[in-house]
């Protein structure tokens, strides 16, 4: 897969770099339970080209007062989904 596509709050940084597999998804469904925990994505900026750099920076955290109650296992998921390519957990 070499097509870059895809909404910039859920994008794979390998994504952007043109150079992707299945990984990807799960990086997605990383950032789809972030938001479903919390209520806003793990990534933002004032315009796509800022979302795109934390995206490639891989920099969000569990700051706000919405993951105080959000169990330590679930916030572990979404580190090791949305994360570098090699460390990514698999669908198996």
């Amino acid at each position: 897969m070499k097509t870059k596509a895809g909404t910039p709050q859920y994008i794979a940084p390998e994504v952007l770099e043109g150079q992707y597999g299945s990984e990807c998804d799960l990086w997605s469904a990383g950032c789809i339970l972030y938001v479903m925990l919390c209520g806003y994505a793990p990534f933002n900026g004032e315009d796509e080209a800022e979302i795109l750099k934390e995206v490639r920076a891989m920099n969000f955290d569990f700051n706000g007062e919405e993951w105080s109650k959000v169990s330590k296992e679930a916030k572990d998921l979404i580190r090791n989904l949305i994360c570098k390519v090699d460390n990514r957990l698999s669908a198996s």
